[in-house]
């Protein structure tokens, strides 16, 4: 299934998308797409449903964070082989974990506010991973049925932010919009392979980023799994799972992202966003 949230920041209903690609109101089923709908045994209900018996919303209904009650916004850095060569960062000997704040979170076609006194605002294409049951201590070959499903991640940074001050990445990395998600929540007996999947971003049409998820040097298993030896993983936590190459810091020159600009970004299968860069 097609899991998506429609209608104004902050009072989202929730929603699938049927075969048809008509938004299916959801909302007299369950209350979000929040942590508790995204147990394994609702969504095994809701796939029993008539599709076709549930109200059709607008197609133009904007398209908010596909989940609901954000606890956890963990990411990855330096995942992908083709990434950290461009970084001229070696490979890590284990992931490299970071956090935004989940109040960077938002719809996938929102504005990109582009924070004050910056100068390098940064694009990043990521796949994200949506838990949808309780994790601790997991083990690799059990991982996988944690997992709600997958979505899009737009992993805006803002280099300077995250580089060339004291502390952590979370300073470059949490400003208000920085977090897109969506537009779907794709449950994930709909991806046969996570580790198989295109990905793509275009600034005002041109190509930036062209990579696999088959570049990636840690999976999706091993992520979840590694990441429970540490904390509890709690239904609704998202998980992004780091970039292919083609940022702007790695560019010559270096180019980064400017009020006016256009992104556009999409991974194989989990639908695409696009983002107007607008001054905080």
């Amino acid at each position: 299934m097609k899991l998506l949230r429609v209608g104004p920041a902050g009072r989202e209903k929730p929603a699938i998308l049927d075969a048809d690609g008509h938004i299916r109101d959801v909302s007299s089923l369950i209350d979000d797409w929040d942590g508790p709908a995204l147990a394994d045994a609702v969504l095994d209900q809701l796939r029993k449903i008539d599709l076709a018996s549930l109200p059709i919303l607008p197609a133009a209904s904007r398209v908010g964070p596909c989940v609901a009650g954000v606890g956890k916004f963990i990411c990855i850095g330096l995942n992908y082989a083709d990434h950290a060569a461009e970084t001229g960062a070696a490979v890590p000997a284990e992931p490299v974990v970071f956090f935004k704040a989940t109040s960077a979170i938002c719809g996938p076609n929102d504005n990109l506010e582009i924070p004050r006194r910056s100068e390098k605002t940064d694009w990043e294409v990521e796949l994200g991973i949506v838990i949808g049951k309780q994790t601790k201590y997991v083990r690799d070959e059990d991982a996988l049925d944690h997992i709600a499903g997958y979505c899009i991640i737009h992993d805006v940074s803002e280099r300077a932010f995250q580089l060339e001050g004291t502390g952590q990445w979370v300073k470059g990395k949490s400003a208000d919009t920085f977090g897109p998600i969506g537009p779907w929540l794709v449950t994930r007996d709909e991806v046969a392979d996570p580790h198989a999947l295109s990905m793509w971003l275009d600034v005002n049409g041109e190509a930036m980023q062209r990579g696999s998820t088959s570049t990636m040097i840690f999976s999706v298993p091993h992520i979840v799994s590694y990441l429970s030896q540490f904390m509890s993983l709690q239904p609704g936590d998202v998980i992004s799972t780091g970039t292919p190459p083609g940022v702007g810091l790695s560019r010559t020159p270096p180019r980064y992202l400017r009020s006016g600009d256009v992104v556009t970004l999409g991974i194989q299968g989990l639908g695409d966003q696009k983002q107007l860069c607008i001054d905080a």
